[in-house]
């Protein structure tokens, strides 16, 4: 493990969530959220299988661990949200797990800030939701120029990196 300040994880980097079925959550994650493994190793001593996936967008991983029984699934309004480039491509991704025999909850249009919007559950019960037109990316980037320009300065501002060099 490096000490380089540039390779410390910093800030939310990862949700975990049980699985009873590794391979059949890569495969959901990976058909619905675009996610593929970046991680993958099993216990010696417990023999639980943990993986990690990513959608390579930023440095965030949903953490799979397999159990033998799932006690409280990420359900009701609790979830891992999706954006996808269009409206049509949450209805495409609807329409793939209505197929597969999957409870699909949408899409809804909800209007701004919400947008256009679908449950689909995994296989073992955590919510997924699909989405278009949230913009989090823009309120998370809006919210530090208004910051910044009272002043304010956050860590992953000060931190000398291989994106930003120091003095």
């Amino acid at each position: 493990m490096s000490g380089d300040i540039g390779t410390v994880d910093r800030g939310l980097t990862h949700v975990a969530l049980p699985v009873t079925d590794i391979d059949a959550s890569i495969e959901f994650y990976r058909r619905y959220a675009d996610m593929d493994v970046v991680h993958r190793r099993r216990d010696d001593e417990t023999g639980t299988t943990v993986v990690w996936i990513s959608d390579r967008t930023r440095p965030f991983v949903v953490v799979l661990i397999e159990q033998a029984a799932i006690s409280h699934a990420l359900g009701g309004f609790a979830h891992l949200g999706v954006g996808c480039p269009s409206r049509e491509e949450v209805d495409r991704r609807c329409d793939a797990a209505r197929r597969e025999g999957r409870d699909v909850l949408g899409p809804l249009d909800s209007g701004y800030p919400v947008g256009y919007w679908a449950i689909v559950p995994d296989p073992d019960g955590h919510n997924l939701e699909l989405s278009h037109g949230q913009e989090v990316g823009l309120a998370v980037e809006r919210a530090a120029i208004e910051a910044s320009a009272r002043g304010v300065r956050y860590p992953e501002q000060e931190r000398p990196g291989p994106e930003r060099p120091g003095p």
